[in-house]
């Protein structure tokens, strides 16, 4: 059954590692494509570097996104700088870098709200965590801008500042997730979207949270996870989401 969505607002475009179907993720390329589209948020993924660089990348190694090999906390910063991060993805690509946070911040405007995705460990979370928090709030960006990881290091962030604004990652069990986020004070939740569900958003919204899940490129997904009543949808594929979205909004 096809259930109406009572929108408080447009559905909201989460570009997952900028505009990643179309461009190298978490690159400058990827954001200012998000950015062009005019997406209402942007998710990145941030390691930490040997020397305490806060880099822009998904995966705890650099192979899989550029020209180098190792992994991310045994590189320096000038090191994994110097790599070509977008080659791997189409030779057009080849002088995009990795960036730091505070670039990706200098580049994102203001208006765009950040998921903060925070790839901590047990070696760096104490040091990670609290890291990311101070950036963003030297920025000025707390304001608009939440952190997303799994519960211990959200624990460890709102050591930091407690009104950092947070995103429980840790999903399972699922049967719990929703009262488990709620316990910590969790603002946004970020299920997968196949475990998300019209019931899942309800009581989500009940207790005063978001529900934007990962992810969906296909059309039938995102059509459905609109049906459910999600606030938002993380997407590789943000200018597709957005013809969804006027699609929806005219029904």
């Amino acid at each position: 059954m096809r259930v109406t969505r009572e929108l408080r607002r447009p559905l909201a475009v989460v570009a997952h590692r900028g505009a990643s179907a179309t461009h190298p993720e978490n690159t400058a390329a990827a954001f200012h494509e998000a950015i062009r589209l005019g997406v209402e948020c942007i998710e990145l993924d941030i390691h930490r570097s040997a020397d305490g660089g806060l880099i822009l990348i998904h995966d705890g190694t650099v192979d899989r996104t550029s020209d180098g090999s190792g992994k991310v906390a045994e590189l320096t910063t000038a090191e994994i700088l110097a790599l070509d991060a977008g080659s791997w993805f189409d030779p057009a690509w080849a002088n995009e870098h990795f960036l730091l946070l505070q670039e990706a911040l200098e580049l994102i405007p203001a208006a765009i709200r950040l998921n903060v995705h925070v790839k901590a460990y047990d070696h760096d979370r104490q040091l990670l965590a609290p890291e990311v928090v101070d950036v963003l709030q030297a920025q000025g960006r707390l304001d608009n801008a939440f952190m997303a990881a799994d519960e211990a290091t959200l624990i460890c962030a709102r050591q930091r500042q407690r009104s950092l604004e947070i995103c429980n990652l840790s999903v399972q069990p699922a049967q719990d997730y929703v009262q488990r986020s709620s316990r910590i004070n969790c603002c946004i939740l970020q299920p997968s979207h196949a475990m998300t569900t019209v019931q899942m958003v309800s009581d989500a919204h009940a207790l005063g949270m978001e529900v934007n899940p990962f992810f969906a490129d296909d059309e039938q997904e995102m059509r459905r996870l609109g049906d459910c009543g999600v606030d938002g949808i993380l997407t590789n594929q943000p200018a597709r989401l957005q013809d969804v979205r006027r699609s929806l909004m005219s029904c």
